[in-house]
């Protein structure tokens, strides 16, 4: 898990916590913030993601080249 993932985590948490918390008190402001933060988290998530698919691929062609 890299740090991208992890910030992606926190802020999608952090958005659904929010978003629930202006739901709660009837803040459309704070529920449309906490939208926003859930998606901006779940970008950093996928972006996290995507440079694990390419450290794995760079190790396992690193590993081939050794092998031979």
């Amino acid at each position: 898990m890299n740090k991208n993932q992890v910030h992606g985590a926190v802020k999608d948490l952090a958005g659904k916590i929010q978003q629930q918390t202006g739901k709660i008190v009837g803040n459309t402001e704070q529920q449309a913030k906490g939208l926003q933060k859930q998606a901006t988290g779940k970008a950093e998530q996928s972006l996290g993601d995507a440079k694990e698919v390419v450290k794995n691929a760079r190790d396992a062609v690193k590993d081939a080249v050794k092998k031979h």
